[in-house]
Protein backbone atom coordinates (compact mmCIF):
# COMPACT_ATOMS: atom_id res chain seq x y z
CA UNK A 1 0.00 0.00 0.00
CA UNK A 2 2.76 2.47 0.93
CA UNK A 3 4.41 1.68 -2.42
CA UNK A 4 1.44 2.76 -4.61
CA UNK A 5 0.88 5.92 -2.34
CA UNK A 6 4.89 6.45 -2.86
CA UNK A 7 3.76 6.76 -6.70
CA UNK A 8 1.01 8.88 -6.37
CA UNK A 9 1.30 11.08 -3.56
CA UNK A 10 5.30 10.83 -2.75
CA UNK A 11 5.11 13.33 -0.03
CA UNK A 12 2.94 11.46 2.50
CA UNK A 13 5.19 8.16 2.23
CA UNK A 14 7.44 10.57 4.52
CA UNK A 15 5.30 11.10 7.58
CA UNK A 16 4.06 7.37 7.75
CA UNK A 17 7.50 6.39 8.04
CA UNK A 18 8.27 9.15 10.56
CA UNK A 19 9.96 12.05 8.51
CA UNK A 20 7.99 14.93 8.17
CA UNK A 21 10.68 17.09 7.38
CA UNK A 22 11.28 15.26 4.57
CA UNK A 23 8.05 14.85 3.87
CA UNK A 24 7.48 19.29 3.42
CA UNK A 25 10.64 18.71 1.30
CA UNK A 26 9.25 15.94 -0.83
CA UNK A 27 5.69 18.09 -0.71
CA UNK A 28 8.01 21.39 -2.32
CA UNK A 29 9.30 19.35 -4.60
CA UNK A 30 6.18 17.58 -5.83
CA UNK A 31 4.27 20.43 -6.35
CA UNK A 32 6.15 21.17 -9.48
CA UNK A 33 4.92 19.22 -12.14
CA UNK A 34 8.92 18.66 -13.11
CA UNK A 35 9.79 18.01 -9.95
CA UNK A 36 7.08 15.27 -9.16
CA UNK A 37 8.85 12.20 -10.86
CA UNK A 38 11.99 12.83 -8.62
CA UNK A 39 9.76 13.01 -5.49
CA UNK A 40 8.14 9.43 -6.54
CA UNK A 41 11.56 8.23 -6.92
CA UNK A 42 13.04 9.70 -3.57
CA UNK A 43 9.88 8.33 -1.97
CA UNK A 44 10.06 4.55 -3.21
CA UNK A 45 13.76 4.64 -2.27
CA UNK A 46 13.38 6.22 1.35
CA UNK A 47 10.22 3.15 1.58
CA UNK A 48 12.71 0.87 0.39
CA UNK A 49 15.36 1.86 3.41
CA UNK A 50 12.77 2.09 6.14
CA UNK A 51 11.49 -1.55 5.33
CA UNK A 52 15.03 -2.65 5.30
CA UNK A 53 15.76 -0.97 8.56
CA UNK A 54 12.68 -2.55 10.02
CA UNK A 55 14.00 -6.28 8.89
CA UNK A 56 17.18 -5.68 10.31
CA UNK A 57 16.13 -4.04 13.97
CA UNK A 58 13.42 -7.18 14.15
CA UNK A 59 16.51 -9.33 13.42
CA UNK A 60 18.57 -8.11 16.32
CA UNK A 61 15.25 -8.29 18.60
CA UNK A 62 14.79 -11.75 17.91
CA UNK A 63 18.68 -12.60 18.51
CA UNK A 64 18.98 -10.79 21.48
CA UNK A 65 21.49 -7.72 20.13
CA UNK A 66 21.04 -4.37 22.10
CA UNK A 67 21.89 -1.69 20.40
Amino acid sequence: MRLILAIFLPFLVFFTIKKPIAGIICLVLQLTLIGWFPAALWAVYALSQYSTEEIIKAAKASSGVIE
